[in-house]
């Protein structure tokens, strides 16, 4: 290893410890926290063990490191998931990846020699990583959180891009991680990432770090409330009556591009309206709010009992019963069927 490839690793691996230090410390309550102090823990992990000297030595006190490092892609997926889906659970699907990753990396180290297995730790980080990138781009044209949608290009596209690249330049270069270029590479990319990251952390306050991508819900005014900005109180006013009178989100294929040219208003205007004065962090939560109202008073309705319980989600805007299910559910805790029958059987108030 040469000096200058040491001395790149060296300050990319204390940065990276900061980072995780100040995530965990400022970002108490935001579970994407721990998975961004988490991932930053493999890259640390991964720039030890992936270095010339120890990429094929068999040392046991390489395998915890080896543990993070291998696993990390599928940490990545993870947080992509954490980060940018406001409806996010954790499932089977990551502990599996996290887990075949991490069973493939000590096959390839500890068990049968040869490019295959390290093939196969390669291409499954690929499969996670690209399913990373499908979780950025997938929501952010409804997304309403601008420091998000910024998020979403500038940091995990260029780590995705970066982690990435050094997997195909380990798998395709002749020599694999004991080719040169792979070193400088690997060291001294990890050291301009890191680097960036640590100058856009010193410009934030103490807590401030997750603020914007705080999953607890702001405080919703009633719409038609007079916001704080009295020049968006006609932009309020006109929003309302389009989602109101003109039930503009009874349109299934309504974007938030589509209803701010309705309004003849620039779109970022309308993001920040409804994301800031209405508490809405995502398009399709603002519009589902409109649609499951409309919905649940059909289904209390007994003048509509006999309406198919797809056609009042259908006519409501929901593209599909699954869609309209998963949103009923999520507000009310119980299913559409559910709420219709308790809401019969109670009779008006």
């Amino acid at each position: 290893m040469s000096i200058i490839e040491a001395c790149c690793r060296s300050g990319a691996i204390s940065i990276l410890l900061l980072l995780a230090f100040l995530l965990l410390r400022d970002g108490r309550g935001v579970v994407a926290t721990r998975y961004t102090a988490l991932f930053a823990l493999g890259v640390a992990a991964a720039l030890i063990s992936y270095a010339a000297p120890f990429a094929s030595d068999r040392a046991l006190w390489l395998a915890p490191l080896r543990v993070l490092a291998f696993g990390n892609p599928a940490v990545f997926w993870l947080l992509a998931a954490s980060l940018f889906d406001d409806e996010f659970r954790l499932d089977w699907r990551y502990p599996m990846a996290w887990l075949a990753l991490v069973g493939l990396g000590f096959w390839a180290v500890y068990g049968v020699a040869g490019p295959r297995p390290f093939l196969a730790v390669n291409g499954l980080s690929l499969v996670c990583f690209a399913l990373a990138v499908a979780n950025v781009f997938a929501g952010r044209a409804g997304d309403l959180v601008e420091a998000r949608r910024r998020l979403r290009l500038i940091i995990v596209a260029s780590v995705a891009a970066f982690i990435a690249a050094i997997i195909v330049s380990v798998t395709l270069l002749h020599g694999g991680q004991g080719h040169p270029l792979y070193g400088y590479v690997d060291a001294g990319g990890a050291l301009a990432l890191t680097a960036f990251f640590a100058a856009a952390l010193t410009s934030l306050t103490p807590g401030a770090l997750f603020a914007p991508l705080a999953l607890a819900a702001a405080r919703r005014p009633a719409p038609g409330a007079t916001p704080e900005d009295p020049r968006e109180g006609p932009l309020l006013a006109r929003l309302t009556a389009e989602m109101r009178q003109n039930r503009a989100y009874r349109d299934e294929t309504l974007s938030i591009a589509g209803l701010a040219a309705r309004l003849g208003v620039p779109e970022y205007r309308l993001r920040r309206l409804i994301n800031q004065r209405l508490g809405h962090r995502n398009f399709s939560a603002f519009l589902n709010g409109y649609r499951l109202d409309e919905a649940m008073a059909a289904l209390a309705d007994p003048a509509q009992a006999e309406v198919p319980i797809l056609t009042i989600g259908l006519d409501a805007g929901f593209n599909s019963v699954g869609s309209f299910n998963r949103a009923f559910k999520a507000r009310t805790g119980i299913s559409p069927s559910a709420f219709r029958a308790h809401s019969l059987a109670r009779g008006p108030d």
